[in-house]
């Protein structure tokens, strides 16, 4: 790859970052702490306005499978996907990777696999459909699911600040109980 044509990559990749850093909401998150040893599938639902059909909100309804988290230095790649950012937004992996790696952005688990399992339009605005999922989400107790907003031409970036967010939350209890976890089978003194 050319060095100018690289360049827009990442500049790409930058603008549609910040685009999500600014304009990403998790309106909800889960409740519960990702999985120590185990897998976790976080389902969420992403909310943003319709570029086709103005006044209406496009519902795209998903669920991340996150590996569980991993000790291993130095630091490995992460692996997206079922996200399209080659397909939607034109971005390299291995590029996105190094970016969010350079920024700081580390990932514990290593496989993050999403499934939209639909993509929908609900008539009406944006609030009313915040307030009409929260209150769907309050009334069957579900505390699994994550309420998330954002643009909708970069939607995998605010499904990956939202993973972030359940990461971090859930970080220190993790690296507690797999520190533990050596120390018991006797391969850490």
């Amino acid at each position: 790859m050319a060095k100018k044509e690289r360049g827009s990559f990442i500049l790409g990749i930058q603008e549609n970052w910040d685009r999500a850093l600014k304009n990403t909401e998790i309106v909800r998150s889960r409740v519960k702490g990702l999985f120590t040893h185990d897998a976790t599938n976080l389902p969420y639902i992403f909310l943003c306005e319709s570029s086709i059909n103005i006044g209406d909100t496009v519902v795209r309804r998903g669920e991340i499978a996150v590996d569980k988290p991993s000790l291993i230095l130095p630091s490995a790649s992460p692996q997206f996907e079922g996200f399209d950012f080659e397909k939607e937004l034109h971005i390299n992996e291995g590029i996105l990777t190094n970016f969010l790696l350079v920024r700081g952005v580390a990932f514990p688990s290593l496989k993050y696999d999403n499934k939209t399992y639909s993509v929908d339009i609900f008539e009406g605005g944006l609030k009313k459909a915040i307030k009409q999922h929260l209150d769907r989400l309050q009334r069957k107790e579900d505390v699994q699911t994550g309420l998330i907003t954002g643009l909708e031409d970069n939607w995998q970036f605010s499904v990956l600040i939202f993973i972030c967010t359940q990461v971090a939350k859930s970080a220190e209890t993790d690296v507690k109980k797999l520190l533990d976890e050596l120390k018991r089978k006797g391969k850490l003194y």
